[in-house]
């Protein structure tokens, strides 16, 4: 199946898909508070933001740079370095928000949510091994004879960008649902999103060890 535009082991491909993108990360879980936090429109805004950059980092992947940031220890540390701190800033807003800021709510949400497609692009754009990946993933399922690979390439990342965006509704319209529930439960409300700013410093930390 599609082996004529130069896909081979397409079901094994989305069986692989499935399982990375049900895979816990900074992406989703954004996606993830900012439904709960600020409704299902901004939840989409930052879905957006993840399809774009997922869109950006496969092209990239495409045109060889990732090989670049593979060959060049500096360039990578560079950008690893810049989303792990990114992933740090991030965590630590969140912490400051939940329990120590003392500015009313709701001009602070408003200009929250106006911000969280930036926000989610950066997160996208600032992880070095997203590159790496889609390179490395893109290539087993790929004929290299097959004359028009950038066919494949797109073909595959438009699965992927289906898949995503499927499981990101969930995400959104289930952060959605845990809104209504936790608005009347300040406390478990307060534990929830400090365990989120918690789990984006662990993400900081482990970007910032893993190695090219």
């Amino acid at each position: 199946m599609l082996e004529n535009i130069g896909i081979i082991n397409l079901w094994t491909y989305l069986a692989g898909l499935v399982f990375i993108i049900l895979l816990p990360g900074p992406n989703s879980l954004f996606v993830l508070k900012t439904g709960a936090s600020h409704g299902v429109r901004a939840g989409y805004k930052a879905a957006l933001g993840v399809f774009i950059g997922d869109a950006i980092l496969i092209f990239l992947a495409y045109l060889g740079v990732a090989s670049l940031i593979r060959t060049s220890p500096l360039l990578f540390a560079f950008v690893r370095y810049l989303g792990a701190f990114y992933l740090l800033y991030m965590g630590v807003s969140i912490l400051h928000a939940n329990f120590i800021s003392k500015r009313s709510a709701g001009p602070q949400q408003a200009a929250q949510a106006k911000n969280v497609f930036r926000k989610s692009l950066t997160l996208s754009l600032t992880n070095p091994k997203a590159i790496l990946f889609y390179v490395s993933f893109f290539v087993q399922f790929i004929n290299f004879n097959y004359p028009h690979t950038w066919l494949s390439y797109t073909v595959l990342a438009v699965m992927l960008e289906a898949l995503s965006f499927s499981y990101l509704t969930v995400l959104i319209f289930g952060g959605a649902a845990m809104a209504g529930f936790f608005r009347r439960r300040h406390i478990l409300a307060k534990v929830g999103n400090g365990m989120i700013g918690l789990f984006f410093m662990g993400f900081a930390a482990r970007l910032a060890t893993l190695s090219s």
